[in-house]
């Protein structure tokens, strides 16, 4: 879609208005469960995924009496697949966007909603459903959430697409706590997983542990701890370690395994650290940045925290690996997606090009000291001769070590 085509199909309505929100109605899930029988009736298999989702979805919180409806079908680009059947039906499409997750929305024939239809694999899915999950089961978010709204609804809006992109902020905030919470159920198995695991013990950990460097007698803050197996390395280096992660369940593992050799503390890396000015000499952060959709503050506090001259050594997933392997069609969007890790537990976070990374990088201040692809230590074969294969052949992680520059 170019900058001059707009993705509406007619005319954009206009609000020029206030937003009017509603209390919470026990009846929205009702309405949902009707529409949902009747988009059933109407296109059978093609329903892949039917979900209701957005405030409406939340016992408790307050809401634009719209309800909104998740579909996937096999190609929501295959108009003719799915629209002439709704449209039968009496459905209305009025928005088209096929260069974003190949998008499409509908409103009812008869009742107030907003059909959002979708491709299987697109980010938008596990987004709709860890913010739904996430406001159903933590009161203080959902409370969080309701008073922006109301503050927000109480402003005059030319479209209310403002409104929406009003709240990105607050959203983005309770996705971050949703995403490092979701590790917490799973904490223990998690742990056992990372400690012999072949690309966390033998690929992963020596490529961090290598750039960072000679650590002795170092402060090392070990950003996204998990259950702490890099931060005791780090510490049997002679560092004087921190280790910080989001995640209550995965800190309380650390301390119970490495609280002698680290301390370890919950923290939220996309807000600020509890850290004096300059207090740090190194950082590492493996396999973390990519639960992050913006890295701007975060890394805007790493810099803050770091000493002059100080260095950042991170890891995360390989752009070039994640567009492969999730089979997306635009290599160059920043996307949000699910996967499973270890099998059986899912977890969601961002794809993004390897342009958006060293422009935040740099944008930050940091100064890219070295880019590394690196191999799996040579016992790795003996453990696992097909993991050996895989990272010896194909992209896997990506490495930076950056530096703050000295004043």
């Amino acid at each position: 879609m170019s900058s001059q085509e707009s993705p509406w199909v007619g005319e954009r309505p206009k609000l020029n208005s206030t937003v009017t929100l509603a209390d919470y109605d026990p009846e929205w899930p009702k309405l949902f469960e009707r529409e949902a029988g009747r988009i059933r009736d109407v296109l059978g298999e093609r329903v892949l995924v039917l979900e209701h989702v957005g405030s409406t979805s939340v016992p408790g919180l307050c809401a634009k009496p719209i309800v909104d409806i998740l579909l996937e079908v096999p190609d929501s680009d295959d108009e003719d697949a799915y629209v002439p059947p709704l449209e039968a039906a009496g459905y209305r499409l009025v928005i088209r966007e096929r260069d974003w997750e190949k998008h499409r929305c509908f409103k009812g024939p008869d009742t107030n909603i907003n059909l959002h239809v979708y491709s299987p694999g697109n980010g938008q899915t596990p987004r709709y459903r860890l913010f739904r999950d996430r406001l159903r089961s933590h009161p203080a978010e959902l409370a969080l959430y309701a008073a922006k709204k109301r503050e927000l609804a109480a402003k005059t809006w030319e479209y209310i697409q403002g409104y929406a992109d009003a709240k990105t902020e607050v959203v983005e905030e309770i996705l971050t706590r949703a995403r490092a919470a979701q590790y917490d159920a799973f904490s223990e198995e998690y742990a056992s997983h990372a400690e012999k695991s072949v690309t966390n013990a033998l690929y992963d950990r020596p490529a961090i542990l290598d750039l960072a460097g000679d650590v002795s007698g170092k402060r090392v803050l070990d950003v996204g701890c998990a259950a702490g197996h890099l931060s005791a390395l780090l510490a049997e280096r002679g560092a004087d370690v921190l280790g910080v992660d989001a995640s209550e369940g995965m800190v309380s593992v650390a301390r119970r395994r490495f609280g002698e050799v680290a301390r370890f503390e919950v923290a939220d890396v996309s807000r600020p650290l509890e850290l004096p000015d300059a207090s740090v000499d190194v950082i590492t952060a493996s396999l973390v940045l990519h639960y992050l959709k913006d890295w701007g503050p975060t890394l805007a506090e790493f810099r803050r925290v770091l000493v002059p001259g100080g260095v950042l050594a991170f890891s995360v997933h390989h752009p070039g690996e994640d567009w492969r392997w999730f089979s997306r069609e635009n290599y160059f969007e920043l996307e949000l997606l699910e996967d499973e890790f270890p099998p059986g537990n899912q977890v969601r976070f961002y794809r993004r090009p390897l342009s958006w990374t060293f422009t935040a990088v740099r944008e930050a201040g940091f100064e890219v000291d070295r880019l590394v692809e690196p191999m799996p230590l040579p016992e790795t074969a003996d453990v696992d001769p097909k993991w050996t294969e895989n990272l010896r052949t194909k992209p896997r992680f990506l490495y930076f070590r950056v530096v703050s520059p000295s004043v």
